[in-house]
This record gives structure tokens, C-alpha cells and sequence, in this order.
């Protein structure tokens, strides 16, 4: 297991390895396994890149990102331009139904409202819209049509993470409340459970993840 000085020097290389983003304004402080990003990105699509990079890294038991998007003037579009943007990037966007998600566009800031089946079409949605040029925040409102009953819901997921042999070992236990799913149980890494979080959201019905997965 790495110590915190350790984790802190993997996740230092690694934020200044990926080339997506200016490290120098990013910093890392690590307490008991628990990572802490802080500094300023200059878009959305740059802070994501900064959480996949330290997720990467083995070893943290959690991130806590509190990381800015402060956008260059330069960068910065009319909320005009901005909204047509987003509204023809959803429209072309594979797996996200026709005319389903509205969006509200205020100095750079965009609101997302709407009903889809699926919520990994509301992750989709919402991270589609935060790797434009232009976004410094996105408000994910959209909501999740409610159709299967909840017995079938924490079936599939339990069938889908049984089928995952990594976390069929794991014990992830599934209890689902109008929607709702929370997962609990023990996992190896940060990694399993963005796997085991995934799958959940994937499932038809699901109107949020609750994650109470623990890493090792």
C-alpha cells in the first residue's frame, strides 16, 4: 500500500504527464489515502481531464476535486452562439433521443433540463456539453423517466456486475428506492468503482447512483 507521500508524488507525475491541462495551477495535497486537487483550469473539458488523470492513480481511496474554470476572455462566446452550439452538438450526439433535453445558457453557465429513459443518457448529456469550448459550468437537471418496477432494476444490476467476475468477488450488495440505486460493499479501486457506478447508471429507470462503495 503507498504511503501519502507516495500517492502525492504519482499524482503530481501524472498531472504534469497529461497534456490536456496546465498542471503548474493545479496542486495536490493527499491525507490518508484521500486525494485533494486544488487550483484553476480554463474550461470544463480541462477539469474532467484533471479528475481522470488522479483516477488513474492507484491507491487513492477518494477525490476530492476543488478545482475552478476560470475561461480566458480570448475563449469566452456570446451565450448566443453558445447555446446553438450545445443545442445542435445534442442533436447530433448518438444514443440521446430527439428533442428530449433543453438547455439554458447564462454567462457561460448551462442549465440542462429535460426527461430521457436512461441515466447514462443524462451523464452523456451533461458531459457532452462540458467539453465544449466556451462552458465554465454545467447544472444537470435532466430527469430520468421512472418505468421499470424496482425488484427488476436491482436484478439487472446485480445480473450486469455478476456477469464482472471482479465484482462478483467483491460482494457489491443493490438496494433501489423509486429510482434510486445505492451500491455498498467493498471494492479493490477508484477504478471498480466508476465500473461498478457505470453499470448502474446504464440501466433503464435509474434516476440516480448513490455511491457508498469503499475501496480497499
Amino acid at each position: 500500500m503507498k504511503s501519502d507521500e507516495e500517492l502525492k508524488r504519482d499524482v503530481e507525475q501524472e498531472l504534469l504527464w497529461d497534456p490536456a491541462f496546465d498542471a503548474r495551477n493545479v496542486t495536490a495535497t493527499v491525507l490518508n489515502r484521500i486525494v485533494t486537487l486544488e487550483g484553476s483550469v480554463q474550461s470544463c473539458a480541462q477539469k474532467l481531464a484533471v479528475q481522470k488523470a488522479v483516477q488513474r492513480v492507484s491507491g487513492a481511496r477518494a477525490v476530492v476535486l476543488d478545482v475552478v474554470v476560470r475561461a480566458p476572455s480570448p475563449l469566452r462566446h456570446s451565450d448566443e452562439d453558445l447555446a446553438a452550439a450545445i443545442v445542435s452538438a445534442l442533436q447530433w450526439q448518438e444514443g440521446l433521443p430527439d428533442n428530449a433535453i433543453q438547455v439554458i445558457v447564462e454567462h457561460g453557465c448551462v442549465t440542462l433540463t429535460g426527461e430521457v429513459h436512461y441515466g447514462f443518457q443524462r451523464q452523456l448529456a451533461e458531459g457532452l456539453v462540458a467539453r465544449m469550448r466556451g462552458v465554465v459550468g454545467v447544472a444537470n437537471q435532466i430527469k430520468v423517466r421512472v418505468d421499470p418496477l424496482a425488484a427488476d432494476i436491482s436484478k439487472e444490476i446485480a445480473d450486469a456486475l455478476r456477469r464482472r467476475s471482479r465484482h462478483e468477488q467483491a460482494g457489491i450488495s443493490v438496494d433501489v428506492r423509486d429510482g434510486v440505486v445505492r451500491l455498498t460493499g467493498v471494492v479493490d479501486s477508484l477504478l471498480d468503482k466508476r465500473v461498478a457506478c457505470g453499470v448502474a447508471w446504464s440501466t433503464k429507470g435509474v434516476r440516480w447512483v448513490v455511491d457508498q462503495l469503499a475501496v480497499a
